[in-house]
């Protein structure tokens, strides 16, 4: 029998060991086992003819590897010190970056948006608040097509030529100094005013007659008397006559107004003036109520004043032509009157002195009206032609004509006032 002490690791070639065990792992076994080591990857061996791998072949490979390195000298050799620089002479290097196609697609917008500002502003010279010209030229075109209509520039020519004619001197005017073309240019001025911040309505247009005199007979009322102006304005546009209204002596005596009420076909408010317009043909109006009227305050307002004496009744009688009653409603709400200064218009020579609110608190911002709704109504006309001329001297027919045409404006103003509804909306 055989000691098995005596076989271990004497299989095989001599340091090699055989093909199951080896000393190393004999004397491991043995000894219950050591720590474990880290693997070390091992070459592989190479067959040889006989079946059997070696080492030999993948040896000097592993030795290549695993060669240590030289080790690095001990002492570094010494760098020759350089003088620090500043910052700012430092050289920056260009910090590159990747354009990507949101970068690409706004720097092509922009210059073309810069190419549309460079051809919109091709031979305007800008302002200095860089508005155009050609713009500022446009927008004021617009505004005058909004104000005057589609026909402004016929009126704009009209205007040109008139102004023209004045300054040569050719131009006529009748024995009262009505001039028809002051009276034409004062229409065209006071239609935007009329027709776009009133919003006239004009009704019963059909009562003026074509020809021939007739006298209109309206209530007077509004802080500043514009609707004598407005309704010279409606008359002229609607039936092509020229109103030749009777003024008081107040008018006339301020300056300047009393030449521009003259041009535009004022004139006195006596019977011998509006006796030569009646029997002349030619329209007159009158507004009987006078500074009464007009002076009235806010809470009275569309409550008719007395209308004199009846001497425009009369006027008419003689001259044999009828009376238009006339109907204003709007009037009152321009400048509301709430209240009066007496003593100072006395010294002023004025027959009032009128606080609405807003004048004279606004200063001149308080004398723009405010954009009331008007109708102006003509109404059906009182024929004077069935009376003899002598029966103008008769004081009771007179007075009965005179409350006549009176209450038939009342109540078409109290008519109107219900129609009209509110009187800025």
């Amino acid at each position: 029998m055989n000691d098995e002490r005596k076989t271990i690791g004497s299989g095989g070639t001599p340091g090699r060991g055989n093909r199951q065990t080896s000393p190393s792992a004999a004397a491991r076994s043995l000894a219950g086992g050591a720590p474990a080591k880290k693997a070390v990857a091992k070459p592989k061996r190479a067959a040889d003819p006989a079946g059997k791998t070696t080492a030999s072949a993948a040896a000097p490979v592993a030795a290549k590897k695993t060669a240590p390195k030289k080790p690095a000298p001990s002492k570094a050799t010494p760098k020759k010190p350089t003088a620090s620089k500043p910052a700012a002479d430092r050289p920056t290097k260009p910090r590159l970056r990747a354009v990507t196609d949101e970068d690409a697609a706004a720097a092509a917008a922009a210059a073309a948006e810069e190419a549309a500002r460079r051809t919109r502003t091709a031979g305007a010279a800008p302002l200095s608040a860089g508005i155009p010209i050609d713009e500022i030229f446009v927008a004021v075109i617009e505004a005058a097509q909004r104000v005057l209509g589609s026909d402004w520039e016929s009126r704009v020519a009209t205007l040109l030529a008139t102004v023209r004619k004045r300054l040569s001197g050719d131009y006529e005017i009748d024995e009262f100094g009505f001039d028809p073309e002051i009276a034409q240019v004062l229409t065209a001025a006071v239609e935007p005013i009329a027709e776009k911040w009133f919003r006239l309505e004009v009704r019963g247009i059909e009562n003026i007659p074509e020809d021939g005199g007739a006298l209109l007979v309206a209530n007077h009322s509004g802080t500043v008397p514009l609707d004598g102006l407005i309704t010279g304005y409606a008359v002229k546009k609607y039936s092509g006559r020229n109103l030749r209204p009777l003024g008081a002596d107040l008018v006339f005596a301020l300056p300047l107004v009393g030449q521009v009420a003259r041009k535009v076909g004022a004139t006195l408010a006596c019977q011998e003036d509006a006796e030569r317009l009646l029997t002349g043909g030619e329209l007159a109006g009158v507004w009987p109520e006078g500074f009464k009227g007009i002076g009235k305050p806010f809470a009275e307002r569309y409550k008719l004043q007395r209308f004199g004496r009846g001497g425009f009744v009369s006027s008419a009688m003689r001259a044999q032509v009828p009376i238009v009653p006339v109907s204003i409603v709007g009037a009152e709400e321009i400048y509301p009157l709430v209240g009066n200064v007496p003593s100072l218009a006395r010294l002023l020579g004025l027959p009032y002195l009128p606080i609405t609110p807003f004048f004279p608190l606004l200063g001149p911002l308080g004398l723009i009206p405010l954009p009331s709704k008007w109708i102006i109504e003509f109404g059906e006309p009182v024929r004077t032609d069935a009376y003899e001329p002598q029966a103008a001297d008769d004081p009771m027919l007179l007075f009965n004509v005179t409350d006549q045409v009176r209450e038939t404006i009342q109540q078409t103003l109290y008519k109107l006032l219900i129609e009209r509804g509110n009187a800025f909306f």
